[in-house]
């Protein structure tokens, strides 16, 4: 198993996650229209996602000096190991078909704040209660980690005032939008401790399990795999779309720009798993700066893909403040380390 032994690189290898966190949509954006909707996509997003993850876990399982590898997980795991790293991927999955979802409707500047930012602050308070029921203390600077959670939150609700100021120029509620985002935002605010509760707690603290931090991300993706025919089913049904439809109405380019955008999302999983082996740096640290993803979705929504163009007076300098109230926490999370 390939461990991190270095905290500055653990947590540059975090930051990286939240770039592939906050990255992955570019590809829903890409092929969205109105033959290919999300819930078609989401099955080319599902085929990249496994697949990195199978090819993470034997690559960062099997490599390294350590005696903690793939093989040895496997041979020495039980089900409190792998089911709840399976119950973290079910669970996320839930919360992203909502989120997928709430991207079409709201768009990368929007549904990320909402919905990862949810997902961000509850994940961060559910790592640290693991922490604290393992009977560790808290390594690091408390104080600093409370002032950038309050940060986070009142950049989520600047977030919210500013979709509804854009869907009140447009005469519609903006209801549906925040409310898939804040589901999605519950399933991402609980995946990473479950999956943390698979793990060594020589290796992670609040781990109960034996897996290693790789192949924890493993049976993750594979809990994944077996939620989406249900999960997705359900969504396709609402839409009156049948597998048929993905199998005729996408073409190459369409299936490879999905699979990209599992294979993005799920690669930043192995980095933040990765950091997760390094010792000088706490699971609730480590989900903090690798969710941090709402801060690069609002780059890509904002600079590349103009999703404020013609939006009311009074919406740029209230994203402006949502911009820097997310950085400042994110700095504030960063330091309590």
């Amino acid at each position: 198993m390939v461990t991190i032994t270095n905290a500055t690189f653990a947590l540059i290898l975090c930051l990286l996650c939240c770039v592939c966190w906050g990255s992955w949509s570019n590809s829903q954006k890409l092929v969205s229209s109105d033959k290919w909707s999300f819930e078609l996509f989401y099955w080319d997003f599902t085929w990249g996602f496994i697949l990195t993850g199978i090819i993470g876990s034997v690559i960062f399982g099997t490599l390294g000096s350590s005696t903690h590898t793939l093989l040895y997980d496997l041979q020495q795991m039980d089900f409190t190991s792998w089911g709840w790293a399976m119950l973290g991927g079910i669970v996320w999955n839930f919360g992203n078909i909502f989120f997928t979802a709430a991207l079409a409707l709201a768009g990368m500047a929007i549904g990320f704040p909402i919905g990862g930012g949810v997902g961000w602050i509850g994940g961060i308070l559910f790592n640290y209660a693991l922490i604290m029921l393992a009977g560790d203390a808290y390594p690091g600077n408390e104080t600093w980690l409370w002032i950038g959670l309050l940060f986070a939150i009142a950049a989520i609700i600047s977030c919210g005032l500013v979709y509804s100021k854009i869907t009140k120029s447009k005469a519609i509620t903006p209801t549906k939008g925040i409310v898939m985002a804040s589901i999605a935002g519950v399933g991402f605010a609980l995946f990473y401790g479950l999956v943390v509760k698979s793990l060594d707690p020589t290796i992670v603290a609040g781990g109960t399990g034996t897996l290693a931090p790789t192949t924890g991300a493993l049976f993750f993706s594979v809990g994944m795999l077996l939620s989406t025919p249900i999960f997705n089913g359900i969504a396709m049904k609402k839409a009156n779309l049948t597998f048929k439809d993905y199998l005729e109405s996408g073409n190459t380019r369409t299936h490879l720009v999905g699979m990209i955008g599992g294979v993005i999302w799920m690669t930043g999983m192995m980095l933040s798993q990765l950091g997760n082996t390094c010792t000088d740096l706490n699971a609730a640290i480590s989900y903090a700066l690798s969710n941090a993803s709402p801060l690069v979705a609002m780059i890509w929504g904002i600079f590349v893909w103009k999703e404020f163009k013609g939006a009311p007076k009074g919406t740029i300098p209230l994203i402006a403040i949502m911009f820097i109230l997310f950085l400042v926490g994110l700095v504030m999370i960063t330091l309590s380390n």
